[in-house]
């Protein structure tokens, strides 16, 4: 009897070990996938006419170091209709891995996902993120999900961050654009519960990106970095870094103030099928300003 509890022990302990919580988000981040000493790299979403290995490619290209994939994209050429999201197959997840290794690149981040309502369906987007490595996740929630989101981002050990659509007078119920809003919704939870700060879309909404990183200090999980050309204007277009009215230069300022070692995606929404020179001046005007920013 007891040789058999010992026998019934170990098994559970290995289900334990394999199904252990995540400890990406805790790994120091080597060298090789920084810039400037940033953790930078590129939102798949800039590539969403292409598949998420030309996604990889391209950002690979560009001189970015991590990905970011988003829900929905077709996995490669030669399977289209093989899609990355939380149902994925382990056999896709291994692709994604192969693929983002054969590139130098670290897979960082998912999102931004819509978590699902019922437990079972938050639960399997928390299990696909721990399957891909990811060091956080990318939400828009309503209120009444952050107490899940709360319980599966401490079991899972997943950072949560949330995200931002610019303010739309059609939509003035829609307030994630207000980092005075998001704030309150996280401010009593959990530390890994926080904001994914997409600067360019605070600009859109004409509020000060930096100030909102002030806000959220400690609890900046992410960045989408864009800079627009000009703010106030939800439907203001993109351009490379340095180019437009975000203020740039003093986001990266307060993220090194912070500490801040999350991932940096840049997200560019402009001439989508011809992105990559535009999006390698944006990592070349990080470095820039890692250089300027080293000088005595």
């Amino acid at each position: 009897m007891k040789l058999l509890n010992l026998i019934k022990f170990s098994a559970i302990l290995a289900v334990g070990i394999i199904t252990s919580p995540s400890p990406a988000a805790e790994l120091p981040v080597g060298p090789e996938f920084r810039v400037g000493g940033f953790v930078l790299g590129c939102q798949a979403y800039t590539f969403h006419r292409f598949t998420a290995f030309e996604a990889m490619e391209k950002t690979a290209a560009a001189g970015g170091k991590t990905i970011e994939f988003y829900p929905g994209q077709a996995l490669s050429l030669d399977e289209k209709q093989t899609k990355v999201e939380p149902n994925a197959s382990e056999e896709t997840i291994a692709q994604l891995k192969a693929k983002a290794k054969q590139h130098g690149l670290l897979i960082v981040n998912f999102g931004v996902v819509n978590i699902p309502r019922d437990a079972a369906g938050a639960r399997q987007v928390f299990e696909f993120a721990r399957k891909l490595g990811v060091r956080a996740i990318t939400i828009e929630p309503s209120a009444d999900q952050l107490d899940l989101i709360e319980q599966l981002i401490k079991e899972y050990n997943i950072p949560a961050g949330i995200h931002c659509h610019p303010k739309r007078a059609a939509h003035p119920d829609y307030k994630l654009w207000d980092p005075d809003y998001v704030f309150s919704l996280v401010k009593d939870r959990d530390p890994r519960f926080g904001v994914c700060a997409d600067v360019g879309h605070w600009t859109r909404s004409n509020v000060d990106a930096v100030a909102g990183l002030k806000i959220f200090e400690g609890r900046v999980i992410s960045v989408h970095l864009k800079d627009i050309k000009e703010a106030g204007n939800p439907d203001a277009g993109d351009l490379p870094l340095g180019l437009g009215v975000t203020n740039v230069k003093g986001i990266l300022r307060e993220l090194r103030r912070q500490k801040f070692d999350g991932n940096i995606s840049i997200e560019y929404e402009r001439d989508w099928e011809h992105t990559v020179a535009d999006i390698a001046q944006c990592v070349g005007y990080v470095r820039g300003f890692a250089d300027a920013e080293a000088k005595p």
